[in-house]
């Protein structure tokens, strides 16, 4: 399977702008630039879609991970938060609030450990990775 997307970046670094699309087209020309990277402006950046890949991902792993346990979930609500400190990702701290009906406290954690550690984006993300895992 191969998934692709696409960048256009026009001007210099900092007064330029760029849009992107993916093979999906749920981004389609969706702009990105440096005030939408490094400040607060109009648009998504790479590490905003990092931590939706990386949110995503984890989510859905941990699902097939509980079915394998015998365990469906009625909600796995995931926030990562991707850290860039002098042009590196330093981090991405994953926070994951569950309900998952007649799972133990230990086979939750147990699970969501595993999910971080294999799901997809864990591995290919050259970072720290941090988890707070919650039933709620």
């Amino acid at each position: 399977m191969k998934r692709t997307a696409t960048a256009v970046w026009n001007g210099s670094g900092k007064e330029g702008s760029g849009h992107l699309t993916t093979q999906s087209t749920t981004l389609n020309n969706t702009q990105y630039s440096y005030k939408s990277r490094f400040e607060q402006g109009v648009g998504t950046n790479p590490e905003e879609l990092i931590a939706a890949a990386h949110a995503g991902c984890f989510a859905m792993k941990l699902s097939f991970v509980l079915q394998g346990a015998g365990f469906t979930a009625d909600s796995l609500e995931v926030t990562s938060t991707i850290t860039l400190g002098d042009g590196v990702i330093t981090g991405s701290d994953l926070v994951l609030k569950a309900k998952i009906p007649g799972i133990s406290k230990e086979k939750f954690l147990e699970s969501a450990e595993d999910a971080k550690l294999n799901c997809p984006i864990s591995k290919s993300l050259n970072t720290a990775i941090t988890l707070d895992a919650s039933l709620v």
